[in-house]
């Protein structure tokens, strides 16, 4: 590979692997990556093996659909499953907090750490417990919530 690079010399691969990993911070998705994993071993077989150019290439390009294909399901969420990034109103689901403002005519409020969330549910009392069961919007949808008593 050092014919078409030769001011690279050994580093052809290596820069090969970072101008990938490079690529995969620039664009969306999980891919570039495992090209970028396929130079770097091409990099390390370089080091131990002289190998023409044209093999080189080949074994890149085998190591690239292995790790495409084999490695890449491994890391991806699975189908289905929730993505909250952005969304942290989704984390709250299942969690009970004390209500803030009281819920009257179905609207209240409740502190969750330093933010005060709108949420709808069955008309509570200032400071009583209440979970909530799902987001509609910007709005948590709450129901009441019996605290266990602490021993």
């Amino acid at each position: 590979m050092q014919q078409f690079l030769p001011f690279l010399g050994g580093w052809t691969w290596w820069v090969i692997a970072g101008l990938l990993l490079l690529v995969e911070l620039a664009l969306p998705g999980v891919f570039f990556m495992w090209l970028a994993a396929a130079a770097a071993v091409i990099g390390v077989i370089d080091l131990f093996a002289d190998l023409s150019w044209q093999i080189e290439i080949a074994i890149f390009a085998v190591l690239s659909v292995v790790f495409v294909m084999l490695l890449r399901p491994r890391f991806q969420l699975p189908q289905g499953s929730p993505n909250n990034l952005n969304q942290r109103m989704f984390d709250y689901v299942g969690r009970a907090y004390v209500l803030e403002d009281a819920i009257v005519n179905g609207r209240g409020k409740v502190r969750i750490d330093d933010t005060l969330w709108v949420v709808s549910g069955a008309d509570r009392g200032k400071g009583e417990w209440v979970k909530v069961t799902a987001v509609e919007g910007l709005r948590l949808v709450v129901e009441p919530f019996e605290r266990p008593a602490s021993t």
